[in-house]
């Protein structure tokens, strides 16, 4: 019974955990294809039958209630706790988000998987470099990516991770395509640069903002906390587009 317990709050806990929510994923999903090379973009076309990045970067959220997709549950997060790498970890026997995204690029490097395979894998990659690069999906552990952190986001009940995710976009009333506008593209500096990082160098990045999303205060949150820190947000949103296309770039190219 007991371990019965611990397998429905593992999963309850997991489904709180949404990178992004649908307007910051899809936004990343559209700056992505702004960057794709003219022969990955006809392949995913083709892979996706049609589907743009844009709608399919919520997917992996979406097929949480379908069982089939069990084995992926823990892949949307990783904990690294402060002072620790995560070489020195102790890895979750599930997997993580790095381990995820690591393992689905080799096999569609591969050219292992086709068909139902390949289109499966192509949509949990688009998702997953997405939500590695919210901060709280790399996490200290305790809080559970501030999720069991509560606040108050204006006058409604919400936790920490809820605002990265989801609130401090949704106050600003964009659509996606409104966001990635917004956001733009970076210089040829920048994209120089973050095209050569590797899967840990995001995470790292993650891992180097809890100062400013643990700075709440007293936990009533709102346009302070959005004035100063939702310029990480547009920068975590680009960084992941500007890389899911050069990963692409570099699979079907």
């Amino acid at each position: 019974m007991k371990t019965l317990f611990r397998i429905a709050l593992i999963m309850i806990l997991s489904v709180q955990a949404f990178g992004w929510g649908q307007t910051g994923h899809r936004a990343m999903g559209l700056l992505a294809e702004r960057n794709l090379s003219k022969k990955a973009k006809k392949e995913i076309e083709r892979i996706l039958k049609g589907e743009s990045l844009s709608m399919t970067s919520t997917w992996m959220d979406e097929i949480r209630s379908d069982s089939t997709y069990r084995y992926s549950y823990d892949w949307h997060w990783v904990t690294i706790p402060d002072g620790q790498t995560y070489e020195q970890t102790e890895k979750n026997p599930k997997g993580d988000v790095i381990a995820a995204i690591e393992t689905i690029i080799a096999e569609l490097k591969s050219g292992k998987f086709s068909g139902k395979e390949e289109t499966i894998r192509l949509k949990m990659l688009v998702h997953l470099i997405g939500d590695i690069h919210q901060p709280l999906h790399v996490g200290l552990g305790p809080d559970k990516g501030g999720n069991d952190v509560k606040v108050m986001w204006f006058r409604a009940d919400s936790n920490l991770h809820r605002v990265w995710d989801s609130d401090m976009i949704d106050d600003k009333n964009v659509s996606y395509t409104e966001l990635a506008n917004w956001i733009g593209q970076p210089s040829s500096t920048d994209l120089a640069t973050w095209q050569k990082s590797t899967v840990r160098d995001w995470a790292k990045e993650s891992m180097s903002y809890r100062k400013q999303v643990y700075d709440y205060g007293n936990g009533k949150m709102g346009y302070q906390y959005s004035y100063k820190y939702f310029d990480i947000v547009k920068l975590r949103l680009q960084q992941s587009g500007i890389r899911l296309a050069a990963v692409l770039n570099e699979i079907y190219g």
